[in-house]
């Protein structure tokens, strides 16, 4: 038995060890997992002048009032068309040097509003560097500070051509023979406020992501077919805007299908579900859309029966026939 109290070696090599084990499972390993972390397909990565503007945004807290994160609740949906995901932040967070991971912007309060969206619902350089400069001037009611280390005031017959002139009105700045012009900081933090939009994920709105002349992978196709419906030809049609071809999926995005326990279930009646009524049970990826209104009980068995048989999936096929009844249970689920 130790006696902590005696041996003070003991007592300091226990909690020393007790926190290096802490550490890894609490911090290392989550943060290894999240960088895994892959993007959404059409996710643009930042330009080297967004992602000055992303150290701007940081050196000037700006998440200490405002959010980027949209949750899964009512009052967010003004922020966002969706909730976020942990692939929303893949460019963002990438690491400011060897030893330093760039702060979080996800932000833990709304004294302003949250920015996840900021460049679609206000796209106009000109009314951020005005809101910059003084927010009054564009929304009065704003708790917002003024940021004037970030613009230079000066003679009107001293403006290049090159320099921003900040439209500042009269009430705001009124000096006769001088004028607002932004700095380089205060572009490049507007650039980076301009870059914030939303990806829309493929199968947000099926009809939208179907490509019509995409062309059939052989890699991981076997041409499973029902009837004369062909599973891999549909597959890469509907699904693999977001599953990928190989079936892997993206990582914090979209889930892989490869030994997935829905999938190869022996009882096809959930995986069938989550073809026709969609599936939002995992807040770490996206929300799947549902196709029963695209899709027949045919293309639905024929999609099924393709991935229980590929990438070293190696389940039963799926018959028209058992769509039909899991169909016909949903309806009948909905008329009670």
């Amino acid at each position: 038995m130790l006696n902590f109290h005696k041996e003070h070696k003991n007592l300091v090599l226990t909690a020393g060890g007790v926190f290096i084990a802490l550490s890894i499972l609490i911090a290392i390993i989550p943060a290894y997992q999240m960088q895994r972390t892959e993007p959404i397909p059409d996710e643009k990565p930042l330009t080297a002048n967004e992602e000055e503007g992303l150290h701007i945004y940081v050196s000037e807290n700006c998440m200490a009032c405002h959010t980027q994160q949209v949750r899964n609740i009512e009052m967010d949906k003004v922020w966002g068309s969706r909730p976020s995901i942990p692939s929303d932040y893949y460019y963002s967070k990438k690491r400011l040097d060897f030893w330093r991971q760039s702060p979080s912007i996800l932000g833990s309060e709304r004294t302003g509003p949250d920015l996840t969206n900021i460049g679609e619902r206000q796209p106009s350089e000109d009314w951020h560097l005005l809101h910059l400069y003084n927010p009054r001037a564009v929304v009065s009611a704003s708790v917002m500070p003024s940021y004037p280390w970030l613009f230079k005031e000066v003679d009107s017959a001293s403006i290049n051509k090159d320099d921003k002139i900040v439209a500042v009105p009269k009430e705001f700045f009124n000096k006769p023979g001088k004028k607002i012009i932004a700095s380089y900081d205060a572009l490049r933090l507007v650039d980076y406020l301009k870059y914030l939009k939303q990806t829309e994920l493929p199968g947000g709105n099926i009809n939208d992501f179907i490509p019509a002349l995409r062309k059939i992978q052989e890699e991981g196709m076997d041409g499973t077919k029902v009837g004369n419906i062909d599973g891999a030809k549909l597959f890469s049609q509907v699904c693999a805007a977001c599953h990928q071809e190989s079936g892997k999926g993206v990582v914090g995005a979209f889930p892989s299908l490869i030994g997935s326990e829905i999938v190869n279930d022996e009882n096809t009646e959930k995986l069938i579900r989550v073809v026709i009524q969609g599936y939002d049970a995992r807040t770490d990826y996206g929300v799947m859309p549902p196709f029963g209104n695209q899709l027949s009980n045919a293309e639905i068995a024929a999609i099924l029966s393709h991935e229980r048989s590929s990438w070293g999936n190696n389940a039963t096929p799926v018959t028209e026939e058992d769509v039909a009844k899991v169909r016909q249970y949903i309806e009948m689920e909905i008329n009670k």
